[in-house]
């Protein structure tokens, strides 16, 4: 019982000094990222999109910010939003391999490939990616 409390504590202070930080320099992509994260796994996707909508307003294009915005979307089931993200990455960066492992992923999940034909594997699976980057 203690360690659950000592973990949600921490939790919480980590969070606060994400935000504190994200204040402080609203363009502060490494502090973005880890509190997306962090509120992905707590199950407030919601919260995630808006820590790094708001990320992106102050460092538009971030590859970074772009590719996790797009895990919380294939998260969210929204795999069309996620792969309209990567491939605006991929324009950006065209060899990235993570933002390309992403964009086959996010297919995959949606049941497709780029030849458009199903991955059964994947899709019989049915569970999402986790949070995937560099």
């Amino acid at each position: 019982m203690r360690e659950r409390i000592s973990h949600a504590l921490g939790r919480d202070a980590d969070e606060k000094a994400l935000r504190d930080a994200l204040k402080q320099r609203p363009d502060n992509v490494d502090a973005a990222i880890p509190l997306a994260r962090g509120l992905l796994m707590r199950e407030s996707p919601h919260e995630a999109l808006e820590v790094l909508d708001n990320i992106l307003l102050a460092a538009p294009g971030d590859l970074r910010a772009l590719n996790a915005k797009g895990v919380v979307l294939d998260h969210e089931g929204r795999h069309h939003e996620a792969q309209t993200l990567y491939r605006q990455a991929l324009a950006i960066d065209p060899g990235n391999p993570m933002l390309s492992n992403n964009l086959k992923l996010s297919l995959a999940l949606e049941g497709t490939t780029q030849n458009g034909n199903p991955d059964p594997q994947l899709q019989a699976d049915g569970r999402h990616a986790p949070y995937r980057e560099r």
